[in-house]
């Protein structure tokens, strides 16, 4: 993902002076005769091989030359500690270069917190030399890649790689300069970090031209702020194809320009036609108004809205200009600055959405609504010419249309029109006539409705639907009560996509296969399973994106399947994943993060794609979820659309141009830091936009909850507005209980709206106190080892940290220990349920809150209250969990082993405090057989297999894309037999599973209600600097607990080894297996057990063992008290296993 900002061009760089041009990288010139030696001479060579320090005759530190880079470099491993060096060419005869590229200059330091590997720079034509830590926490090498390139000498375009446009620094102020003569063109670049695309600035490509004759180019990139700039230096000042001014309000627009010269004269130009150009001289053609700067600046509302102009120059329109506004909105606008003697200093061009959101915020209905019998229409579009609507009586692209005019409501920008009765069911488009920026011109688009309720195949035309139809009702619909939820947190999520569900299962009939349709099949084997699954205590199905999605055919028919018999090939074979990216696009699978339309079913999920039918067979989804037990959740996809502009997937934008999608700030460019072109839900309409759909599919689809994508590029204002249009439905209103919608999403804080770039935006601490929850990756990352960006193999609590560390280097026995000690304390947070305010004693022996655990220099710790943590260690993005053990497991520990990893993993996520979140599949080990990105992997990846035949791994090296660089580590791994599960593991970790779904229901302890409760009752023991590494030790005490289970003891152990554990004040004290684990079909949970004598807990190696004080109220278990590792708990453990294969044949 590339994202950031980009920012206003400096004065420097218009005068960057000839001297500095001459020293910064310009690889159109041909390179300095490269010196024979250039050798790192500094503190640090006697660790490297050298007989001294400081000896510029030791080859052991010569850097490399590197032609295709035109740059020395290399990497050292460096002990921890401050090093000083600077580089000699030619053992010194050349001279030595130090700090700031001079001869002889000072020594350079760089500091290192941890050893590691640092690589080090120079260019013999600047005499620069850098380093960069592998553990550097912000990038030192920058690189502007792009589409020019290939002109100063790279091998290719956009390569981050290619050290020929590095950015240098050398007076060390944290500006970063690339310098290059390139020739006439029009070009894009980004800044990127590192030698890679993992991080790059700004959010959205920078396009630049050079005219003819070619130009010196200057790219700036400042460290600190992240803020990137550009300057063709023989270009006219200014450049009207970017857009750098906001017109913010009726009378106001702001600006930064390049320079602000004295008694400055700035206009705004018009024209109706897009006719204008920028000159040598200034703007050409269209008129202009003289604006004059508000010296007070912005006003503290504009600022509160719009933080990220805060520090621009406000000006002002002339009083007899106003009431022209809304006409200069329809054109093509621009500003131009010129100083006392009518010199250009400056031009560019504006965004609108500040003033249409001041002129026309609109409160009412839009789309289609229906009285009598009769559709009313209404479109919001304030800045088009004009609107019809060409109305069809078929979906077929032959069918001719009726056209009408719309009529325009000027002070709100809507247009509507009252239709006929006939139209019920017909198709329509929009004709919106409109002045397009990115055009330069007046288009007439033929559009869908944004606020679509129905499509034709492949989303060609809106359809006229009546939500209320009976017809559009499976029976019983309007009486179908929803499964009992009390509170949010007894809220249990299982994340599926509609697809994986049953593409694969033969006993759901072949047309209903991958549709909305076969969750109405109880008898298949994937519903009996989710039968199962919610008797045992799972509550919630999150649904991958269901709504319109623009990157699958609808069309059954036209959707290809791989070649080939893929069954046949090895398990570490390339030939399987070649097969599946040749029809990648073309297949029926995507994960569906691609916008169409936000409020229309998805065709292809539908058994007829074509018009209403979708809207039916959702609904009956919906119903047979409920009768299974299982509420619905969508995953939403707001904060991004698949396309913008012109595009011909393009809704929004062809619609109001410029309003929708969030831009850049000092481009006007569509900003893409979430993937895709992102919206703006600050932004009134688009946060109206947002609300409707979402009032929609709760109230005429009973949807149960939401998860929200990318929930931290919204706003946390939009967010509280949902959830208020939500809590007002009713069932007696709406026949919906709106408050028993659940809300929560990815709360993660980049790109254009991180820190509150655009305002308080939706992230994990934000969001603190709002009900509304977050996705926690502490205990994720705690529980598995790493992050999804470090190393694959790099182990965590339950994958074998310390006790079974595996063959790459997880640092010093001590190191583990360390390491592994505070992966258990953000566990213990996240048992917590993540509150921040939670108190418990650290590994140093300090008591400590949450939000004082430190987790990658952020709080561990920041929920107010339980229901607002998404507790989990696996989803649909990055591997499985049960492929990430398998990467990080020692290569000696078996499979058994490997399983009970996986099963204890997912136990800390189903005994946490907060709503545990669960990936489909996971209880049957699910494998992708080691893709980390499987949005567009076909069915082949992602197939689910609900007779437990196969859990899919060893299905191929998976596809290059994301992975290739790791087939390495893979293809082993793959290709090992005794690293396939059998069907035997894969059933033992589902009656697992359901085992500890049972335990979290049946005991009201794992499920508090407040941060107050959970502060009271739960506190951990084995913490501290003497604790037992691997050993996590839980306890809730609550003696009013209503089900009876006054004390509850739980014991994670992640290591390999038993261990016993004593607990003073359970001495003498009755304590028992928890009823439903002296049922389980475990062996080795018999080898857990209470000795009440010393008050001593034992539970085996790698094992979860819950221990309550009596069996609550209805339990079925064998009741015994003191050990229960003896023969009478073994006995009920046999009757149990009877009894759950008796349960199993009767669901399977």
């Amino acid at each position: 993902m590339r994202f950031a900002v980009i920012s206003r061009l400096p004065a420097w760089s218009r005068t960057l002076s000839l001297g500095l041009l001459g020293l910064l990288s310009s690889s159109t010139v041909a390179s300095a005769a490269e010196p024979p030696r250039v050798t790192l001479v500094g503190s640090f060579q006697s660790e490297l091989g050298c007989t001294t320090d400081g000896d510029a005759a030791c080859t052991s530190t010569d850097l490399t030359y590197e032609s295709e880079d035109d740059v020395y470099q290399k990497s050292f491993t460096l002990p921890v500690g401050t090093h000083t060096y600077r580089v000699a060419i030619d053992g010194g005869a050349g001279g030595t270069y130090g700090a700031g590229a001079a001869l002889d200059g000072a020594e350079i330091a760089l500091t290192l917190s941890e050893p590691g590997s640092v690589k080090f720079y120079f260019d013999a034509k600047s005499h620069w030399a850098t380093s960069r830590p592998s553990s550097a926490p912000k990038a030192a090498i920058a690189t502007v890649a792009g589409s020019f390139q290939s002109e100063v000498g790279c091998p290719g375009d956009w390569s981050p790689s290619c050290l020929r446009s590095m950015m240098q620094d050398p007076d060390g102020d944290g500006v970063y300069v690339y310098s290059a003569t390139i020739p006439e063109g029009a070009y894009a670049f980004k800044v990127a970090m590192d030698e890679g695309w993992a991080t790059s600035y700004p959010g959205s490509d920078v396009a630049f031209s050079v005219p003819a004759g070619g130009s010196g180019v200057t790219f700036q990139f400042n460290a600190e702020t992240r803020v990137v700039t550009f300057k063709v230096l023989s270009a006219p000042a200014g450049d009207i194809n970017l857009a750098r001014a906001h017109w913010v309000s009726r009378d106001t627009l702001l600006w930064s320009p390049l320079e602000f010269p004295e008694a400055p004269q700035l206009k705004l130009h018009h024209d109706a036609t897009g006719a204008m150009v920028l000159g040598s001289t200034g703007i050409e053609g269209g008129e202009s108004l003289s604006l004059e700067v508000d010296p007070a600046g912005p006003s503290a509302e504009l600022k509160a809205k719009f933080p990220h102009l805060a520090t621009f120059k406000a000006l002002k329109l002339p009083a007899d200009a106003l009431a022209r506004v809304p006409e200069l909105l329809q054109g093509q606008l621009a500003l131009s600055l010129t100083n006392k003697d009518g010199k250009l200093v400056d031009a560019t061009s504006v965004q609108m959405p500040g003033v249409l959101d001041a002129l026309y915020t609109y409160n009412g209905p839009l789309g289609s609504t229906w009285s009598n019998g009769v559709p009313t229409l209404r479109l919001w579009a304030p800045t088009a010419r004009s609107v019809r609507l060409h109305v069809f009586d078929s979906s077929d692209a032959a069918t001719a249309s009726h056209v009408a005019d719309l009529a325009h409501d000027a002070t709100t920008g809507v247009w509507s029109l009252t239709g006929e009765a006939d139209w019920k069911n017909k198709f329509y488009l929009y004709e919106v006539e409109v002045y397009v920026r990115s055009e330069k011109k007046v288009v007439k688009n033929l559009v869908t409705d944004p606020y679509s309720l129905s499509l034709a195949l492949n989303s060609t035309r809106s359809q006229l639907v009546d939500l209320d139809d009976p017809a559009l009702a499976p029976a019983g619909w309007n009486g179908l009560k929803k499964p009992r939820l009390d509170a949010p947190e007894d809220i249990v999520l299982y994340e599926l996509h509609v697809r994986d569900f049953s593409i694969n299962d033969s006993t759901v009939p072949a047309d209903k296969r991958g549709t909305f349709a076969a969750f109405a099949e109880k008898a298949s084997n994937g519903m009996k399973h989710l039968a199962r699954l919610a008797g045992s205590g799972m509550t919630h199905v999150h649904l991958l994106p269901v709504f319109d999605i623009a990157t699958i055919n609808e069309s059954r028919a036209d959707q290809l399947v791989p070649a080939g018999d893929l069954v046949s090939l090895p398990p570490d074979s390339q030939d399987q994943q070649a097969a599946v990216n040749a029809v990648r696009d073309a297949d029926g699978f995507n994960w569906g993060y691609d916008p169409y339309h936000y409020t229309v079913p998805e065709g292809s999920y539908a058994v007829d794609p074509n018009g209403s039918a979708r809207i039916l067979e959702f609904r009956q989804m919906v119903k047979g979820l409920s009768e299974t037990g299982l509420r619905v959740v969508m995953d939403v996809v707001y904060n991004h659309t698949n396309s913008s502009g012109q595009d011909a997937r393009s809704v929004l934008d062809r619609i109001v141009p410029g309003y929708y999608h969030r831009l850049g700030r000092d481009s006007g460019n569509v900003e893409t830091s979430t993937c895709c072109q992102n919206t703006a839900s600050e932004h009134a309409m688009f946060e109206k936009l947002m609300v409707d759909s979402l009032v929609t599919w709760a109230k005429y689809y009973k949807v149960d909850g939401f998860r929200f994508d990318l929930m931290g590029h919204h706003m946390k204002a939009n967010m509280l507005k949902v959830r208020g249009a939500l809590d007002a439905l009713t069932l007696e209103k709406d026949g919906v209980d709106g408050s028993k919608i659940y809300l929560y999403g990815e709360g993660w804080n980049f790109g254009e709206v991180a820190d509150g770039a655009r305002g308080v935006n939706a992230t994990q601490l934000n969001m603190a106190g709002t009900g509304i929850g977050t996705f926690s990756d502490r205990l994720r990352d705690a529980v598995r080892g790493g992050g999804p960006f470090s190393g694959l193999r790099e182990q965590g609590f339950a994958s074998g940290l310390l006790s079974d560390p595996n063959t790459t280097d997880q640092g010093s026995t001590d190191a583990q220990r360390q390491k592994l000690m505070h992966y258990a304390d953000q566990i213990r947070v996240g048992l917590a349920g993540n509150l921040r305010d939670f108190r418990h004693v650290n590994k140093a022996g300090a008591t400590v809150k949450g939000s004082e655990v430190d987790y990658n220099g952020q709080p561990a710790g920041y929920t107010v209250d339980p229901q607002e943590v998404i507790t989990y260690v696996s989803a649909h993005d990055n591997e499985t969990l049960f492929d990430a053990i398998q990467l990080k497991a020692a290569p000696g520990a078996s499979i058994e082993e490997r399983v009970r990893m996986h099963n204890l993993a997912l136990d800390l996520v189903l005994l946490a405090q907060g709503i545990p979140f669960i990936h489909a599949g996971d209880e049957m080990l699910r494998s992708k057989s080691l893709d980390r990105n499987s949005f567009n992997s076909g069915d082949w990846f992602n197939k689910l297999d609900f007779t437990y035949a196969s859990n899919n791994w060893g299905v191929g090296l998976p596809p290059a894309g994301d992975n290739s660089g790791n087939w390495s580590i893979m293809g082993p791994l793959l290709a090992n037999p005794a690293l396939k599960p059998s069907k035997e593991h894969i059933v033992s970790a589902v009656d697992h599973f359901n085992e500890m779904l049972r335990i979290r229901k049946s005991t009201a302890a794992f499920r508090q209600r407040t941060a107050e409760d959970i502060q009271s009752k739960l506190r951990f023991h084995n913490e501290g600097p003497g604790q037992v590494p691997g050993l996590i030790v839980m306890e809730l005490n609550d003696e009013k607990a209503e089900d009876g289970r006054t004390s509850v003891v739980v014991l994670f152990n992640a290591s390999d080894e038993k261990q016993a554990f004593p607990l003073a004040s359970y001495k003498d004290k009755t304590m028992q297996l928890h009823p439903v684990q002296q049922g389980s079909r475990d062996a080795r949970l018999q080898e857990a057990g209470f000795e009440a004598a010393q008050g001593v807990f034992t539970v085996p190696a790698r094992t979860t063992a819950v221990f309550v004080n009596t069996p609550a109220k209805g339990d079925t278990g064998c009741g015994c008290s003191g050990s229960s590792g003896g023969a009478f708990a073994a006995l009920a453990m046999l009757l149990g296993g009877v009894l759950m294969s008796r349960r199993r044949r009767t669901q399977a």
